[in-house]
């Protein structure tokens, strides 16, 4: 029965070194722009994105810190950074 579950096989350790990278290259000054842009239409999602992003905070924590329900957050996270994306996509195109 052992057999089945790996028994006497080899362990492989896995290097984190070799890992294919998670995060992808972020142009700064652009997203610095989009952020900018962002508060001047909507504060709240601009902050939001300073909160999740940056300071790193849960969907709850968020919650609390801007005084909505989780349920506001997961909403505005959603529109904030479909906003966000479409704006750095445009500032791409332009370059």
């Amino acid at each position: 029965m052992a057999a089945k579950r790996g028994a006497g096989a080899p362990r492989l350790a896995l290097d984190p070194e070799i890992a294919l990278p998670q995060k992808r290259e972020v142009d700064l000054v652009a997203l610095d722009d989009a952020l900018t842009k962002l508060a001047t239409l909507d504060p709240q999602q601009s902050r939001l994105i300073e909160l999740r992003f940056f300071g790193g905070l849960s969907i709850e924590e968020t919650a609390v810190v801007l005084g909505i329900s989780p349920a506001t957050v997961k909403r505005e996270w959603a529109t904030a950074r479909a906003w966000l994306q479409r704006e750095m996509k445009q500032k791409e195109a332009h370059k």
